[in-house]
C-alpha cells in the first residue's frame, strides 16, 4: 500500500499555466529545428560522408566505387541543401516575428500599472491571438506584424481604412481580415462563457515602423498603429466597460487559457 501511494503523485498545478508572447511561434521554431532541420541536415551529410570514404577507399587500393556514390550523393545533397536553405529563411522568419511579439508583449506589459488586464499568445483551432487587451475603456486584439525594414530611406506603413501598404506594396496577407476574425472569435469566446456580448476592437501594431492612416476610404472599425501609439489610442476612448465586466471578461479568457 505505501508503495502504490509513493507512485501515485500528481502535479500540484491544476490548471496550465497563462502563455508568453510568442510562445506558438516559439513553439513552431522548435518543431522545425527537431523534425524537419534535423531530417534534412542529416540527409545532406551522410551521403557526402559516404562519397568520402568511397574516396578514401580509392586512394587506399581498396576496391572503390566513387562513381556510383556521387550518383547517390548529388541528388540527395542538392534536394537537402535546397530544403536547408527553405528552413534557413522560414526559422529567420518566424525568429523576427517572435520577436516582434515578445517586444509588443513586454511593452504592453507596462499598462499593468493602469489596470489593464493583458493575455498574450491565446490559441484557436489553426490560428493564435497574439494579445487581447482589456480594461474600461474597451476589449482589444492585438496582432503583432515584424516586417524587416530597409538599410535606409524612409520605411512606412500606410492604412487607407480597408487595405495595408508596406512601402507602396500591398502586403501579402490580408491583415485586416486576419485582424477583425481574431476579434470577432475572442467576442464569442467570452460570449460562450459569460452569457455576456462585449465589442472587441481590432488593432494591428507594426514594430519599429512609422504608420500613417488617409482613412481614404471612410471610417475603419480596427486601428493600424505603432505600438507606442496604443496606450494613447486607449486612452482617448471612452469609457465602455465597468470594472465588474473587466474582472468578468479576463476571469473567463483566463480560464479558457488555461484549460484549452
Amino acid at each position: 500500500m505505501k508503495l502504490n501511494a509513493r507512485r501515485q503523485r500528481v502535479s500540484p498545478l491544476k490548471d496550465k499555466p497563462l502563455r508568453n508572447p510568442g510562445q506558438s511561434l516559439d513553439e513552431e521554431l522548435q518543431r522545425l529545428w527537431d523534425e524537419d532541420l534535423n531530417t534534412w541536415l542529416s540527409l545532406f551529410l551522410l551521403p557526402i560522408i559516404f562519397t568520402a570514404y568511397e574516396w578514401w577507399r580509392a586512394v587506399s587500393n581498396t576496391p572503390p566505387q566513387p562513381l556510383g556514390a556521387l550518383i547517390v550523393t548529388i541528388p540527395i545533397s542538392s534536394c537537402a541543401c535546397f530544403r536547408l536553405y527553405r528552413l534557413r529563411l522560414q526559422l529567420r522568419r518566424l525568429r523576427m516575428a517572435r520577436d516582434g511579439e515578445k517586444a509588443v508583449g513586454q511593452y504592453l506589459s507596462d499598462l499593468r500599472e493602469k489596470g489593464y488586464r493583458v493575455f498574450h499568445d491565446i490559441v484557436g483551432k489553426g490560428f493564435n491571438v497574439d494579445h487581447v487587451v482589456i480594461c474600461d475603456r474597451g476589449i482589444f486584439t492585438i496582432e503583432t506584424k515584424t516586417y524587416s525594414k530597409p538599410s535606409s530611406g524612409k520605411s512606412t506603413i500606410h492604412f487607407d481604412g480597408e487595405t495595408i501598404q508596406v512601402n507602396g506594396q500591398m502586403m501579402e496577407r490580408n491583415a485586416v481580415e486576419q485582424a477583425k476574425a481574431q476579434a470577432y472569435w475572442v467576442a464569442e469566446v467570452l460570449k460562450e462563457s459569460t452569457g455576456r456580448s462585449f465589442a472587441v476592437k481590432p488593432v494591428v501594431v507594426f514594430p519599429g515602423w512609422f504608420v500613417e492612416s488617409s482613412k481614404t476610404k471612410g471610417p475603419s472599425d480596427l486601428w493600424v498603429l505603432n505600438p507606442k501609439a496604443l496606450p494613447s489610442f486607449i486612452d482617448n476612448e471612452p469609457q465602455r466597460v465597468t470594472p465588474e465586466d473587466v474582472k468578468l471578461a479576463a476571469y473567463h479568457l483566463s480560464r479558457y487559457i488555461r484549460t484549452s
